[in-house]
């Protein structure tokens, strides 16, 4: 977003205005957390802000400042759609295209309201007047705190914003292991700290309050591991029925897929999930170095995100999935091996 753009929104946002803010669909601690910090932010101006998720979140997310007020579309449609219609401004967060907010994506859309894009992942849409769009970013929340300076608000921030941006980058960056974690990142996790949250908390609130049914999954998950030395990749599969025998509940299989990359010699990980429900086959691609998972999703498996981080879809079985996957790998040979 450039210093016009910024003046103009900066103009528009010096009178109260009724805010929506939207997380993508299954939104995880960077949709949530940059979400609810520019919820607290927004309300420090003045403005009507409501946040509304199309459908619900992990446990381990809802203890982020400001949860309890969080709407779900799934669940509160009539409610969440008068608010929509209301808006004077729509934040999207964390995501770059309408149908990645799912049953959300029509009342938005149809919304007179002035659209406001804050992302990070590739080849944005283009549907909103005001773009901050920016792939070298590790995390939404990292762009919010940005969003804010350019603001010129950087005082306003406090506890209850630094938890919410602070949950954001930890979580999208594998606790600060990814490629995009840079040292200006580190410069805002020291602002962050300053203002005084308690980063070991936030730890402990995210990763260790594991339900015995999420450990029996991982340790299911991990016996499912498959390795295929050739092409340097490792791959997971869950089953519904697997699901369900372990009470799987929203957020269990977060970060799974991360194990298949810690393979000595592994560049490349996927996890495979069965969605009865939805129908189709959830995927998760994790790579090192320079191998491309967003141009693979893209092109194999009708997703996208991030080059070392990206999701994907099939509407094949599981077995027919993992069988494309693994012919689809040849043509791959060369980058995996360089």
């Amino acid at each position: 977003m450039n210093t016009a753009k910024i003046l103009d929104l900066k103009k528009i946002l010096t009178a109260p205005k009724k805010v929506v803010i939207v997380p993508h669909k299954n939104p995880d601690g960077d949709a949530m957390g940059s979400t609810l910090g520019l919820y607290h932010y927004l309300k420090k101006l003045g403005h009507s802000t409501t946040v509304i998720a199309p459908n619900d979140y992990p446990e381990f997310l809802k203890w982020i400042p400001g949860t309890d007020e969080v709407l779900i579309y799934e669940t509160e449609t009539s409610s969440s759609e008068t608010f929509i219609e209301q808006a004077d401004l729509i934040f999207t967060l964390d995501f770059n295209a309408l149908h990645r907010c799912g049953a959300m994506e029509s009342p938005i859309k149809n919304a007179e309201a002035i659209k406001v894009m804050i992302d990070h992942h590739q080849q944005p849409d283009d549907y909103a007047t005001f773009v901050y769009s920016d792939v070298s970013m590790c995390s939404t929340c990292e762009m919010v705190y940005h969003f804010i300076d350019k603001m010129g608000d950087l005082d306003l921030i406090d506890i209850a914003i630094g938890e919410a941006l602070y949950t954001g980058i930890m979580t999208d960056t594998a606790s600060f292991r990814f490629p995009l974690t840079t040292s200006t990142t580190h410069r805002v996790i020291a602002h962050l700290i300053d203002v005084g949250i308690e980063k070991s908390n936030i730890h402990n609130a995210v990763y260790d309050t594991n339900s015995f049914g999420r450990l029996q999954l991982m340790g299911c998950a991990l016996n499912n591991l498959k390795y295929i030395e050739d092409f340097h990749t490792a791959y997971i599969s869950l089953t519904n029925k697997e699901l369900d025998t372990h009470n799987f509940q929203k957020g269990d299989t977060e970060g799974l897929v991360n194990y298949g990359l810690s393979l000595k010699g592994a560049k490349f990980a996927v996890i495979f999930i069965e969605h009865k429900q939805e129908r189709i086959i959830k995927i998760s691609f994790r790579s090192k170095g320079t191998f491309d998972v967003n141009s693979f999703a893209r092109t194999h498996f009708d997703g996208g995100g991030h080059k070392n981080a990206s999701g994907g879809r099939s509407t094949l079985n599981l077995e027919d999935t993992i069988a494309k996957f693994i012919s689809i790998l040849s043509d791959y040979k060369s980058e995996l091996d360089s």
